[in-house]
């Protein structure tokens, strides 16, 4: 990681967390609390809090991961879909303050009505 803030679970990684795929300035992992079988974190090593803050070479990279994992869950668990996310500040549900981008396959079947996705953040609002 090219900057450590002590205290950060994502400057100081496990030892035996298990890498999906890495480059010179991001790195994904699966998430130690699964939403699903395949549940993925991409994070920029360098230590930034906000998404927003992010270089564009930054954002850019983390796509590029992105799709490399993607193919990666694809073939080891046959996912029938995706949500993509990034929580950005406490007021959207970020509890650990180093930019993450959630990869959550999906499973026909995991939720009884899956219409609305990532608009389920607000419950209310899912169903439209």
């Amino acid at each position: 990681m090219s900057e450590t803030i002590i205290g950060c679970p994502f400057c100081n990684l496990k030892e035996d967390i298990e890498i999906a795929c890495e480059t010179e300035n991001c790195v994904a992992f699966y998430d130690g609390f699964p939403v699903s079988p395949g549940h993925t974190l991409i994070i920029p090593k360098r230590h930034v809090a906000n998404y927003f803050e992010l270089s564009y070479n930054e954002v850019q990279e983390m796509q590029i991961v992105l799709r490399c994992v993607k193919g990666i869950i694809d073939e080891r668990y046959h996912p029938d879909g995706y949500n993509i996310g990034v929580n950005v500040n406490e007021a959207a549900g970020q509890s650990v303050f180093h930019v993450h981008m959630h990869l959550i396959p999906r499973y026909k079947g995991d939720m009884e009505n899956p219409k609305g996705g990532v608009r389920g953040v607000i419950p209310d609002k899912q169903k439209y």
